[in-house]
């Protein structure tokens, strides 16, 4: 791993030390101001000139400052010479803006993919966008990353597989359930799904077999959560058993702890540290599962010149030791 250098904003720090255990490399320091007139400083405390560098930095809450912070980093890496910039993004959060539903609004999702090609990115490494076409948006190479491989190894390391089905809480999402349910031999069904507003849906019903069955509600991700509690409320109907539910992304934005905390009857939730998962956002019952092996051996790989591709044709992929 010669040659390399990465760098982490103060998105996910943590996330960013445990990529770097498993590389066997440094996390390079940042010294990252805030000037009295709110403007951001960013400075780069490790040499980058000729290096591949890598930037670890999910786009979350607080969105506006970790983007630009991000920004900033590539921005400074490109003025100082670095041979290749990889802007590694767990959580891509404007890829819900894909599209002009309204008049007169930005489609976000490109205008920060241009964003970052301007600031210096040459590559961009991502995991599960909510909307895939956002891929498109990019005139740099994306490597788009799921979970699902580590999810899956969750659950049949857990076991108690008996009887269960995988449920997608829209038709959107039903792809990469029946893949996840492939990996997990057993079935999928889906919701049929209506948004009403931002933080209000309605499940009307299920498609598929789910009477009397246990599930796994299987969904990108949980922001304010009333779609994952939509999708309980209609299995409830059909007396599912054992409900468990499962994302890549546990951002829990409004009331979302409080609806979760209310569904007594879920025997576990599932996320992986896409996004930092703070103590008071915890419950009882959740999992918190690392990707850190996963955006490891993805930048290890594209260090190296070797194919990230395979790591998803191969379901028995496991991390470098």
């Amino acid at each position: 791993m010669r040659g390399i250098t990465i760098f982490s904003g103060s998105a996910h720090p943590e996330l960013a030390e445990e990529i770097c255990q498993q590389l066997g490399l440094p996390l390079s320091p940042v010294d990252i101001r805030r000037f009295s007139n709110d403007c951001l400083q960013v400075q780069l405390l490790a040499s980058c000139r000729e290096a591949d560098v890598f930037f670890i930095q999910p786009i979350c809450p607080p969105v506006q400052e970790n983007l630009m912070e991000l920004l900033q980093m590539l921005d400074a890496a490109k003025g100082s010479a670095a041979a290749r910039l990889t802007a590694v993004i767990p959580h891509y959060a404007y890829a819900r803006s894909d599209k002009k539903d309204a008049p007169r609004i930005s489609i976000a999702g490109r205008l920060v993919a241009d964003l970052l090609k301007t600031a210096g990115a040459d590559r961009v490494i991502t995991m599960t966008l909510h909307s895939p076409q956002v891929h498109g948006f990019f005139s740099v190479p994306v490597d788009h990353l799921n979970a699902l491989i580590t999810l899956a190894r969750y659950y049949r390391e857990r076991g108690e597989l008996d009887n269960t089905v995988v449920v997608s809480p829209d038709l959107g999402n039903a792809k990469s359930a029946a893949k996840f349910a492939r990996m997990l031999r057993l079935p999928v069904a889906a919701g049929s799904k209506q948004r009403l507003s931002d933080d209000k849906v309605v499940v009307e019903e299920i498609v598929g077999d789910v009477d009397g069955k246990n599930a796994i509600v299987l969904d990108d991700e949980i922001a304010n959560a009333g779609t994952i509690v939509e999708t309980l409320h209609c299995l409830r109907r059909h007396k599912v058993g054992r409900m468990s539910v499962a994302c890549t992304h546990g951002l829990f934005t409004g009331k979302a702890i409080e609806r979760l905390r209310a569904q007594a009857d879920v025997d576990e939730i599932v996320v992986t540290n896409t996004v930092p998962i703070p103590p008071e956002k915890r419950l009882p019952n959740m999992r918190v599962i690392s990707i850190a092996p996963l955006l490891a051996e993805a930048i290890r790989r594209t260090h190296n010149g070797e194919s990230i591709s395979s790591m998803f044709e191969e379901e028995i992929w496991q991390p470098t030791a």
